[in-house]
């Protein structure tokens, strides 16, 4: 793998090829996997289709192929808060996370109307004719409750339907991944000496609210390292960086 994740010097982005296997794309990214994840809080609307519908009161589950083709038809009909409660409901299953991003959170983002219709237009927009870190930046901060976590799950799902006009597609980039990264990044810098106590690494890979330019640098370094892999016993080679994204998020390679 690259020397430094984190560090600038990562070399050029390479672009993505297939989709993860069979096995990838039909596992939940959080238990429990609950396509009803707002059941419990039947207020949310748009609530899709596809999903299990309030009523559904035990486990069902989401894939990321279920979402992919979800935030396809919410692209081609622009119904944009459609596909934000689908990329939620898959993130975060039923309660949400350790963070209290649960379903209070999302009803709190979904009440921006308006305001959230236009950010997520913009988004798509602007990751179509600029790529991936500028809809990443057109975002951050826009509205209240709907950081990197949670937003660059809504830019990967788009990012499968909408192609950047340039640089790589989108990747999910939450506080399990910076985390992931940082000891990563920790463990480079006590062998080379460059960070010993990991000072480094834990200000680069905060928990949340990476800047831009962090997003840039972990996008390079995923398409980068994605490949590297390829040469040991049980990865695809032509693995694609949303499977190392899965990887290292299920702690299946660190």
């Amino acid at each position: 793998m690259p020397a430094c994740p984190g560090c600038s010097g990562v070399g050029d982005p390479v672009a993505g090829t297939a989709r993860p296997g069979g096995e990838v794309r039909t596992t939940v990214r959080r238990p429990p996997p609950g396509a009803t994840g707002a059941a419990s809080q039947p207020g949310i609307t748009p609530w899709p289709s596809a999903l299990a519908p309030h009523s559904f009161t035990g486990d069902a589950r989401v894939s990321r192929a279920q979402v992919t083709s979800m935030v396809a038809n919410t692209l081609a009909r622009e119904t944009l808060r459609e596909a934000l409660v689908a990329t939620y409901v898959w993130g975060k299953g039923k309660s949400g996370s350790p963070g209290g991003s649960g379903p209070t959170t999302l009803h709190k983002i979904l009440a921006a109307e308006d305001l959230l219709d236009k950010a997520l237009d913009d988004a798509v927009t602007v990751l179509s004719r600029h790529g991936a870190v500028a809809s990443y930046e057109g975002l951050r901060g826009r509205i209240p409750g709907f950081g990197p976590s949670f937003f660059t799950k809504f830019l990967y799902f788009a990012g499968k339907t909408v192609k950047p006009a340039n640089g790589p597609e989108p990747l999910i980039l939450d506080r399990v991944l910076a985390r992931r990264l940082r000891s990563l990044a920790h463990a480079v810098g006590r062998e080379t000496g460059h960070d010993p106590d990991g000072a480094v690494a834990a200000w680069v890979w905060r928990d949340q609210d990476w800047s831009p330019h962090r997003y840039k640098i972990y996008l390079s370094f995923m398409h980068a390292a994605a490949h590297q892999p390829a040469a040991t016993e049980g990865w695809p080679s032509d693995a694609s960086p949303d499977l190392l994204e899965y990887a290292l998020f299920s702690g299946a390679w660190t």
